[in-house]
């Protein structure tokens, strides 16, 4: 069933990212799910159109292994492996070359891991990794801090989005730092993807109405009680928010004012 949430928030608002058109703006990664079939039915209610595939984690080169790619139709789904597990510039390097060598996609996210504790990014060989594999030609999605001037410098690079933490990985802390993702929503002029931090669908819905371009999650639905009913919540939560960004809220006011002023009153 098609909703005007739907209608409003799709058909007539797409997400263009690297020349690539989404009606969904919202990302899901594939891991961390009880089963294949948790996490196919999650996909499907989501809604989503893209979802990260951990090249490291994945065993794409081995037939013989179950593999995530029996569950996910490449046809529906557009595939971006990512390098989830990197911890150098190098590896981070090698990782996006094999996922392309193996035939995923010339797109990538790309994260250069700096602690195992945090999951933090390193942004030093996060910038070496991404002017590489602009140069060679990839989609380079880099995951990154909420640093505005680290956003602008991946931008300088080539990098055809920018993907701002919210939180730690996996930490569903929701958004830290509202001020920061507001900075490079202003100062981009590559979408902004959310990633990483969101725990529940006000998390996603407050990113959105920052103005945000896009959300991508996985721990959030993946590690949720019911996968598949937050993946349904996510859906809305991001329409519902890109929409209400779209309305343009009231401005906040220190004081009442009366829905039905007295001066409007016929005598």
């Amino acid at each position: 069933m098609t909703t005007a949430l739907d209608t409003n928030t799709t058909t007539s608002d797409q997400l263009v990212i690297g020349g690539r058109t989404f009606t969904s703006r919202l990302i899901l990664g594939t891991g961390k799910y009880s089963s294949m079939e948790v996490m196919a039915a999650a996909l499907e209610a989501s809604g989503t159109e893209m979802v990260t595939v951990a090249v490291r984690r994945t065993s794409i080169a081995d037939p013989n292994q179950p593999r995530l790619f029996d569950y996910i139709d490449p046809k529906k789904y557009f595939l971006l492996p990512n390098t989830a597990g990197c911890y150098t510039a190098d590896e981070a390097i090698r990782y996006a070359r094999l996922g392309r060598e193996v035939g995923l996609s010339e797109w990538v996210k790309l994260e250069v891991i700096g602690d195992q504790r945090t999951l933090f990014p390193d942004n030093i060989g996060l910038l070496e990794a991404a002017a590489v594999l602009v140069k060679e030609g990839f989609v380079v999605l880099p995951y990154t801090n909420d640093d505005p001037i680290v956003c602008r410098r991946l931008e300088e690079l080539g990098c055809a989005a920018v993907m701002p933490l919210g939180a730690p990985i996996g930490s569903g802390l929701g958004l830290r730092n509202t001020a920061n993702i507001r900075i490079i929503r202003e100062f981009s002029k590559v979408p902004v993807i959310l990633d990483a931090g969101v725990g529940t669908a006000s998390d996603a819905t407050l990113a959105m109405e920052l103005g945000v371009d896009g959300v991508l999650m996985n721990t959030g639905v993946a590690g949720a009680k019911d996968p598949v009913s937050m993946a349904t919540a996510m859906n809305y939560a991001v329409k519902a928010g890109r929409l209400a960004f779209r309305s343009g809220r009231i401005e906040r006011k220190l004081y009442a004012t009366a829905s039905s002023p007295l001066s409007d009153m016929i005598e």
